[in-house]
């Protein structure tokens, strides 16, 4: 039978949740790196052993993590035990160096000033569909970085911060590449996400990368709304079968393309709010997407304090409500952009972490859910593997 691994990041360490494919009995490994904020963690889809975690610290710094049996034991690729250690024994954030090439310049800050480019920390880790020692990373301030050598070293791709990466400034939680998109059907081809420029496409392999924002309206935050750069995009979601079509949760409206970002639609339908920040896409069904609405930008709560999941089986437009095993009365948690995952086991998983520290999965795409475990620190993070 197969096996679920969900990987975890919270805001005080990771965790490592097994099951077999019934998806009922769960098995809670961790805290792995108690105390760290773990952005993301994510196994590589060629070896599902070899998993990179993100460890940060505001006081501390960045270090990369990683595993090559699937989060028993961990290392620090290209750092000495010397180089992670800091006066007095403190830990400090040496690991991988994460340097902008050249000259780094400056980008818009929330006054409309320009502000120096700053390395702060990794948001989001996306293992190669070919490679387990090759992976991208997404950091704020934004940029991509890319290794080939598991981990070791890492090297900025700057013909991301060339489109137009003056102009670009921070969102409420920052400025970072929080959302790395691969084309399964074509190697070239990347997609990422950026709060607050937008959402951006390479075709060579990330050598020069394009704006897709065609479509996003901003009223509040842009006063042009032919604007290149400069939306809050939340996450953005691919079916590897169909990957021209993507699924957008922006700070406001939900959106597809139907090629490869040229033009963006809003589908945001009978949704009771449009904003959120996670968007997921079934593993068997292309068009059935998934989205947990919250209040408003300032109330990051569910409406009504009902904490459901919405489902459309259309590509859009046409919502139902998720509601079953999860909290109606009484909820105001958040779920996070990178907080929501599915399996590709039959039927589908669907989990979902919140802020409230709870983890849900959904054994059968969402019809019903059950908590996997209640009591973490706020969820940052969700991955699934599927094990044979």
């Amino acid at each position: 039978m197969s096996a679920i691994r969900v990987l975890v990041g919270t805001k005080k360490g990771a965790f490592i949740l097994t099951a077999d494919g019934r998806r009922q009995d769960w098995t809670i490994s961790g805290p792995h790196f108690a105390g760290w904020e773990m952005y993301h963690l994510k196994g590589s889809p060629v070896d599902p052993n070899r998993i990179y975690a993100s460890q940060s610290s505001g006081w501390f710094g960045q270090i990369i993590q990683r595993s090559d049996d699937g989060g028993l034991t961990w290392n620090t690729p290209g750092s000495s035990p010397e180089e992670l250690q800091g006066p007095g024994g403190f830990p400090k954030g040496e690991s991988n160096k994460f340097a902008y090439e050249g000259q780094a310049g400056t980008h818009m800050w929330y006054d409309g000033t320009q502000h120096p480019w700053e390395f702060k920390r990794v948001w989001h880790l996306e293992p190669s569909l070919t490679d387990p020692d090759t992976a991208y990373a997404g950091v704020e301030d934004a940029a991509i970085f890319k290794t080939t050598d598991g981990g070791k070293t890492w090297k900025e791709m700057p013909g991301l911060r060339a489109a137009k990466g003056p102009l670009w400034q921070p969102g409420a939680g920052g400025m970072a590449v929080h959302t790395i998109l691969l084309d399964p059907k074509n190697a070239n081809r990347i997609y990422v996400a950026i709060s607050a420029a937008g959402a951006f496409r390479t075709d060579d392999g990330g050598g020069t990368w394009k704006p897709i924002n065609r479509g996003l309206k901003s009223p509040y935050q842009l006063p042009d709304p032919e604007a290149e750069v400069g939306h809050c995009v939340h996450r953005i979601a691919l079916h590897p079968a169909k990957p021209d079509v993507l699924y957008m949760q922006k700070h406001w409206d939900v959106l597809r393309t139907d090629d490869a970002g040229g033009q963006w639609t809003e589908v945001s339908g009978n949704l009771p709010s449009d904003f959120g920040f996670p968007i997921d896409v079934h593993a068997h069904e292309p068009e059935t997407i998934y989205v947990v609405p919250i209040k408003s930008d300032s109330e990051h709560y569910p409406p009504e304090g009902k904490l459901r999941v919405y489902r459309s089986k259309t590509g859009g437009n046409d919502w139902e409500p998720l509601a079953k095993g999860l909290p109606q009365k009484d909820c105001y948690v958040n779920v996070l952009r990178d907080a929501m995952a599915v399996d590709s086991l039959e039927p589908c998983g669907v989990y979902f972490g919140t802020t409230g520290g709870q983890v849900y999965c959904s054994a059968n795409g969402g019809d019903s859910w059950n908590a996997i475990v209640r009591d973490l620190p706020a969820v940052l993070s969700v991955e699934v593997q599927t094990l044979k």
